[in-house]
């Protein structure tokens, strides 16, 4: 199949185009005539990007898709930054940036665009690693996994990786197996019979066991990454009402006992 053979008219296709020629226009006039602009280059644009990344996936875990269209904005503006200015150095431009995902995405979706066949989506993403290492002329099925990459987020691109390649469990309870296994080597680091903790060890095993329940995560359909900042949300959101129901009672934190702290937190979670 040709690219876009199946793929319906889009009767605001004119209307996309124009936007995306309207802010081509205006980084060029901002690169040539605005003094920050003009200072601008890759390695002071990346810090940003990172931050307007994490500003979309806040907003993404909010729900706030307002505020999501505006953190796509922002960071739209930056990929058209980049190529602006790999376009002045003679490297590329965002023609040859869209063209080079076009035909990256054409060539890993043969299921699509060729003849193989991807009933499910564990097909497809087993093709597109495999697609993948292939093109990085079969360099280390781990050698695309960003270094910069926080650590669970990390661990979890590993794990898919070494899935694609075929290694992984068969059973999620295979799984859960490892993940008692890997507690129970964690706890042993803190048994007081045996004297001092090796805290290096008992380090290095609660790294394991954290990189084990990442592991059962992806076995039960549930992203860490999401699950954790949820979580985060959730006691940032309970402290707070700790924090500002025992003030309006005329208490201090500093000066409250875990218990009468604990009566504010219990009625925090009943509101939700």
């Amino acid at each position: 199949m040709k690219p876009g053979q199946l793929a319906k008219p889009d009767p605001n296709r004119t209307q996309k185009l124009d936007a995306f020629d309207r802010l081509l226009t205006i980084m060029d006039e901002l690169r040539e005539n605005c003094p920050w602009d003009k200072k601008q280059t890759m390695e002071t644009l990346r810090h940003l990007t990172i931050e307007e990344t994490y500003e979309l996936g806040d907003a993404i875990l909010e729900g706030d898709l307002d505020e999501v269209k505006k953190e796509l904005g922002d960071l739209m503006l930056h990929m058209v930054f980049y190529a602006r200015i790999g376009s002045e150095k003679g490297a590329f431009d965002v023609a040859d940036v869209l063209n080079g995902v076009c035909d990256k995405l054409i060539t890993r979706h043969p299921h699509i665009y060729g003849d193989v066949h991807a009933d499910d989506e564990e097909a497809v993403k087993e093709n597109w690693e495999k697609i993948k290492l292939k093109e990085k002329g079969n360099k280390s099925v781990l050698g695309g996994v960003p270094a910069s990459l926080p650590a669970m987020v990390k661990a979890m691109r590993i794990q898919e990786k070494a899935r694609g390649a075929g290694f992984d469990w068969e059973k999620k309870e295979q799984v859960w197996e490892k993940v008692e296994e890997e507690m129970q080597e964690f706890k042993n680091e803190f048994n007081i019979s045996k004297g001092p903790v090796d805290q290096e060890k008992a380090m290095n095993e609660f790294g394991d066991l954290l990189f084990s329940l990442v592991n059962y995560s992806r076995f039960i359909d549930i992203n860490p990454e999401e699950a954790l900042e949820r979580t985060n949300k959730k006691f940032i959101k309970r402290f707070n009402y700790l924090e500002l129901e025992s003030k309006k009672d005329g208490k201090s934190l500093d000066e409250m006992t875990l218990d009468e702290m604990d009566q504010y937190w219990e009625e925090a979670k009943t509101k939700g």
